[in-house]
């Protein structure tokens, strides 16, 4: 391939306007507040966007068609219940915790907020999340590092070593520089060129087989069974696939959109449009896997990378389908969701060594810019070491996605609801929650996996009845019980 091929010269542009876009955020970053969570001061669009792009890594290019290409149509329960989840997370997470964590001292972080949230003196719950934080986004960022290995390495041809390099410079460079604005601003373009992507391919595929009639004959044509809903599927199946949308409410990541945004006021606009974006995405990723048995069924001769690697679906129907220029710009989607949600993991891995554990127990008294400097020193050492977990070459982009999603969803979601909605909710039922929430879904992953019950299930009915049970025996103070009632009221008055 020709170094100034329309794939290298597509990708170079790409990347060199989120760097870009990177040092315009550096001008605006004055503080720590900024660096992290961008003052507060996100509208609905960018909001919505950012969210979604945050949300939707590189396994709705990847992992989710390929899981459609080898499944059919029973994986589509995944989008379901992550449709579900994201909704309920917008309308009954967002404008609590945007008001909340603004009345708790102005936590930046989540471990700050459970911190304030509880009167957590001795700063256990501080620690225990942001080391749930650093160990499950160490996974999850790995995951990012792997689909964009894919990517180069597909593209470019080079060994799948360098390829990881290549595919996180970028990422970590822009988010080092600019932070939460640049991470935001990047976000808004990354969203919108997923959605172009995922609506333009599977149109030209279904167009190329002759119509959407002549696509379904040719998947059933392949194997019947592809077209079945509950292929091979249990309760536990379902349930376990439908489960994924318990996760949206314990994802740090996402939550940090939330508590960045203008005002109380700008969420449901935002939910609006970032409701609207998620399902077009789904719906694409879906219908590019699901059709993409029907594009290699009708030309076999094209389906022996995807024959090996499920997950290259997009990227095979990209490079045939297209010229090279059109192809280039819808790879660069992949990247697109890669960056996006590994930039905002990289922040918020950052925040919760730079806030939580350097400001919270080395440094106390640090400075705004020395705790800016350490936040971008910082987002350099988790990378190198996500990096490092995603050397090997067989790591699945879905499974790893999984396990990450389940750890957050289990630790940090009932105690996110449950201390916005229960007046009663401890410092130490909070406490029980998350490490029974974490410490549930490993053993479950090591010991229970042959059960075929995603892990968040148990982890998070455990982690619920385990906040409920140690809350009762307590009381919260007459100060929490006065800023939750605040909260409520004020949210009451808004109309959110």
């Amino acid at each position: 391939m020709s170094q100034l091929s329309p794939l290298h010269i597509t990708f170079a542009i790409y990347i060199l306007g989120m760097v870009g876009i990177g040092f315009a955020a550096w001008f605006y970053t004055r503080s720590f507040d900024d660096y992290i969570l961008g003052g507060r001061s996100l509208g609905s669009f960018v909001t919505a966007m950012s969210a979604g792009a945050s949300d939707m890594s590189g396994w709705l290019l990847l992992g989710l068609p390929g899981a459609l290409y080898l499944n059919g149509v029973s994986e589509v329960w995944i989008a379901i219940g992550l449709v579900v989840g994201a909704w309920a997370n917008w309308r009954y997470v967002a404008a609590p915790l945007r008001l909340y964590t603004e009345r708790s001292r102005n936590a930046l972080t989540l471990p700050d907020y459970f911190t304030h949230r509880f009167e957590d003196r001795g700063k256990l719950l501080r620690v225990l999340s942001a080391l749930i934080i650093l160990v499950f986004f160490a996974v999850y960022c790995a995951s990012g590092i792997v689909a964009g290995a894919r990517l180069f390495e597909s593209v470019f041809q080079i060994p799948y070593a360098q390829a990881m390099w290549y595919g996180a410079a970028a990422t970590i460079l822009y988010t080092f520089v600019g932070g939460f604005l640049a991470v935001s601003w990047t976000d808004t373009v990354q969203a919108s060129l997923m959605i172009f992507a995922l609506i333009i391919t599977p149109v030209f595929v279904i167009l190329g087989l002759g119509g959407p009639a002549e696509s379904l004959a040719l998947v059933e044509q392949v194997d019947p069974t592809k077209l079945d809903f509950f292929k091979g599927a249990s309760v536990v199946g379902v349930v376990s696939l439908l489960a994924w949308g318990l996760g949206y409410v314990g994802q740090p990541h996402i939550l940090a959109r939330f508590m960045a945004a203008e005002s109380v006021r700008t969420i449901p606009a935002a939910r609006r449009i970032g409701m609207t974006w998620m399902v077009l995405c789904l719906a694409g990723a879906m219908a590019v896997g699901f059709f993409g048995i029907a594009h290699f069924a009708a030309n076999p001769a094209d389906a022996g990378a995807v024959a090996a690697n499920p997950e290259r679906v997009f990227i095979e129907l990209s490079t045939l389908l297209f010229n090279p220029w059109v192809a280039g710009v819808l790879l660069s989607a992949i990247l697109a969701a890669v960056m996006s949600t590994l930039s905002c993991q990289l922040l918020v891995c950052s925040s919760a060594l730079t806030e939580d554990f350097y400001k919270g127990f080395l440094r106390p008294s640090a400075g705004q810019r020395e705790r800016v400097w350490i936040g971008r020193l910082a987002v350099l050492g988790v990378a190198l070491l996500a990096i490092w977990l995603a050397s090997d070459p067989e790591s699945r982009v879905l499974g790893l996605v999984s396990y990450a999603w389940a750890g957050f969803g289990a630790a940090f979601g009932p105690v996110v609801v449950l201390s916005l909605y229960w007046k009663r909710t401890t410092r130490n039922g909070a406490l029980a929650g998350m490490l029974v929430g974490a410490g549930t879904v490993i053993l479950w992953k090591q010991f229970f996996a042959e059960t075929g019950l995603y892990e968040m299930v148990p982890g998070v009915a455990l982690a619920t009845l385990a906040i409920v049970v140690v809350s009762r025996m307590g009381k919260p103070s007459p100060a929490m019980e006065g800023l939750f009632d605040s909260v409520q009221g004020e949210l009451r008055r808004s109309g959110t």
